[in-house]
């Protein structure tokens, strides 16, 4: 009888553990991102018209990480992890993302097989039209194409 309990509590310990050392992957798919809704947005240190700006982004359609809420007010982190507060007016929906790696290639297909469309430079902003499992079909200036979603930070889900 003592066995078996035994066996039952390290089973027990095991499963906290994995939930423990995993509950990072189950917050990345619950990431919430927004973008800039104009060309002028202010980022400021505080939930309220009150606070200093602490810079102007400059930008729309930059993706922005929402990482806390205060009535009309989020706080979010940037692709730089710049952090403060962005009235929710200043702030939409649009499905966008900012190219992360170093010379990364747009292909004309989601394969490294098909033809090379253009070469990305970090903090390149791009339209996000759909993603897949490791791909997502974006639109960047004059360019269409799909990347590989791992190069990419923002609303890639």
């Amino acid at each position: 009888m003592k066995k078996e309990n035994n066996y039952f509590l390290y089973f027990l310990i095991f499963f906290f553990f994995i939930i423990l050392f995993n509950s990072n992957s189950f917050s990345i798919e619950n990431k919430i991102f927004l973008s800039l809704k104009s060309n002028k947005v202010n980022l400021r240190q505080g939930p309220s018209f009150d606070y200093p700006i602490k810079l102007v982004y400059k930008k729309k359609y930059l993706p922005v990480l929402i990482i806390d809420k205060s009535e009309t007010w989020r706080q979010i982190k940037d692709f730089q992890n710049n952090t403060g507060w962005i009235h929710i007016s200043q702030l939409s929906k649009k499905k966008t993302a900012i190219n992360i790696k170093k010379n990364s290639i747009l292909y004309k297909k989601s394969t490294i097989y098909s033809k090379p469309i253009a070469k990305l430079e970090v903090g390149r902003l791009v339209l996000i039209k759909k993603c897949e499992i490791k791909w997502c079909k974006i639109s960047t200036g004059d360019f269409n194409g799909s990347i590989i979603k791992s190069f990419l930070w923002g609303k890639i889900n």
